[in-house]
């Protein structure tokens, strides 16, 4: 699956994805993979599983922008996040 960064809290080494209108998704930052945290608005790919606490990413990784849905021609309207940056 494909989603945005909706929250990251440094403190908790966890954070939330964007579920469109269902529940978001939360992400700890044992499940990241080439990251050590994740900025807020950043594309990612994932797994995702549901246990007791609701639904939970797994195997979670910066998206390609170029595979990104809904991504227009070349790299207009795209803004890149570079890596490590936190807002």
């Amino acid at each position: 699956m494909q989603a945005v960064v909706k929250k990251w809290f440094r403190d908790k080494d966890s954070g939330f994805l964007d579920n469109g209108g269902g529940p978001d998704i939360m992400v700890r930052k044992a499940d990241l993979v080439g990251c050590p945290f994740l900025k807020v608005g950043a594309k990612v790919e994932f797994e995702c599983h549901r246990d007791k606490q609701g639904l939970i990413a797994k195997k979670v990784k910066l998206s390609s922008q170029k595979n990104f849905k809904g991504q227009k021609n070349g790299n207009q309207g795209i803004k890149r996040f570079p890596f490590g940056v936190m807002t």
